[in-house]
């Protein structure tokens, strides 16, 4: 049995805040927000399917700060980002980072329901199709610190050429890193491993 979705707010103004929570409650979305991302970040992983509303300028840790944060932990429920300011720049960074969408402030209230339905669906879908993202943690726990670093080369899409020369080994190493990765996270194929570990972006 599939868990209740939740939607994660964090956003610095207070008022900002209940506005969404509000909003998100009235179309009976489960919600819990935070004033910091810090707070957010101590809170753990979800249990269930989830999506994260995040303000882009918050004191101490700002919205990319937080989602730079998120995919070093390889966490992989998606995030839609919130700014009053929408320069090019900043809207790819949060794409890169892993951002399904940015949306400008004052927000359209049925475009970011919409955005949440379509961040919560494609939560579902991932977990429908890799298990518990909790679990993938664990045998992430167990990679060495070489084989880490082939995973992120991986993820960035660099051949095993390219890694090889990164890490000043030899393709052959390369390749042995990466079969024992594929092994230890219990996955067939490269591109379900990208699938598995790159924050989740829109169709």
């Amino acid at each position: 049995m599939s868990m209740e979705p939740v939607v994660f707010v964090v956003d610095d103004d207070n008022l900002q805040r209940l506005m969404l929570r509000e909003l998100l409650e009235s179309v009976r979305l489960k919600v819990e927000d935070f004033a910091s991302a810090k707070a957010f970040l101590a809170r753990g992983e979800p249990e269930g399917p989830a999506c994260l509303i995040v303000d882009l300028r918050m004191p101490e840790m700002d919205g990319l700060e937080l989602l730079q944060t998120l995919r070093a932990r390889l966490a992989t429920f998606p995030a839609i980002m919130l700014s009053a300011f929408g320069e090019i720049p900043t809207v790819v960074r949060s794409m890169q980072l892993g951002a399904v969408d940015f949306l400008t402030k004052p927000v359209n209230h049925q475009v970011l329901l919409e955005a949440v339905r379509k961040a919560l669906a494609a939560d579902q879908h991932q977990r429908d199709q890799f298990g518990d993202p909790r679990l993938l943690a664990q045998r992430l726990a167990t990679l060495t610190p070489r084989e880490r670093e082939v995973l992120e080369g991986i993820i960035q899409g660099k051949a095993n050429k390219a890694i090889a020369y990164d890490l000043g080994t030899s393709v052959r190493t390369v390749e042995t890193h990466r079969a024992n990765l594929l092994h230890k996270l219990k996955v067939r194929a490269v591109a379900d491993l990208v699938r598995m570990i790159l924050p989740l972006r829109q169709p």
